[in-house]
């Protein structure tokens, strides 16, 4: 924390790229094997759209790449992960409030010009897993703000270019075994936090089961301008994560090994996808 901390405040491409080394470590020590099929686009700004399962989304998606998230205020309030949020860089989103939309918007363009790639939880909750909750198109709107809300904040000109050479990227993700074993849907509440679960008591549990594969699935670039409005890029977004979740669900549940195509960023030696040995 501190270190991210000093390079927040002098480098910012260090900032952007210490919590994804940080991440893969993390993964390794607790066990958690990654299976990436696809990968994050680099050097441009990004858009990543993925569904939601667990608090542990977060260090698996920092393992994939480096990454920033767009979460709702509320978790800007919340003790010990509000700090961590705040050295990840994360946007907050304030979903009470319409007003507001026109400066997040704001700051998300400004992170996507940067070179950032942001990841947007669109069920704007977590699941069980099993399945892709209906994505909330007004999670979108600070992402594809209407015209008109953009023409009041940034201006006709900014309006015109305000998409040109962001791209959108879906992510599914699916937690698949454990110790090696398929999980099937009645056992894949032990990685799912939803619901009034604590997270103390589910962290803990989830973190001495043992080794954990987790399957992922990153989607093709798509141009943000390519989507007429907020509805349009919803539609395209949950249409293709609810796809590619299936198709990892269905494959473990018929023995069909995950993909192990790993690919990793800045030149990084590549995340063994294989069982540990030890």
């Amino acid at each position: 924390m501190p270190v991210q901390a000093l390079l927040k405040r002098t480098s910012a491409p260090a900032a952007r790229r210490f919590p994804h080394w940080y991440h893969r470590q993390v993964c390794r020590l607790l066990g958690i094997r990654l299976h990436i099929d696809g990968h994050v686009v680099a050097g441009k700004p990004v858009l990543l759209i993925a569904n939601h399962t667990s608090w542990l989304d977060i260090p698996v998606l920092s393992a994939l790449a480096p990454v920033s998230f767009v979460a709702k205020k509320e978790v800007g309030g919340w003790p010990g992960v509000s700090a961590l949020a705040r050295l990840q860089r994360t946007v907050f989103v304030d979903r009470e409030r319409k007003a507001a939309v026109g400066d997040t918007a704001g700051e998300m363009l400004e992170r996507l010009k940067s070179g950032d790639a942001l990841v947007l939880f669109a069920e704007g909750t977590s699941s069980d897993g099993n399945r892709v909750l209906p994505f909330k198109t007004s999670l979108f709107a600070a992402a594809k703000p209407s015209r008109a809300t953009r023409r009041g904040s940034a201006g006709e000109a900014e309006v015109a270019n305000a998409d040109s050479g962001i791209l959108v990227q879906t992510v599914a993700i699916a937690y698949t075994r454990l110790h090696g074993v398929p999980l099937g849907r009645a056992d894949r509440h032990l990685t799912g936090w939803y619901g009034d679960m604590d997270m103390a008591p589910h962290a803990w549990e989830l973190l001495k089961a043992g080794p954990l594969d987790v399957a992922i699935k990153v989607g093709t670039p798509v141009l943000l301008e390519t989507f007429t409005d907020r509805k349009s890029l919803a539609r395209h977004a949950e249409a293709q994560v609810r796809e590619a979740l299936v198709a990892l669900l269905h494959g473990i549940e018929r023995g069909t090994p995950p993909a192990t195509t790993v690919r990793q960023e800045n030149d990084s030696p590549p995340l063994d996808a294989s069982p540990r040995s030890d």
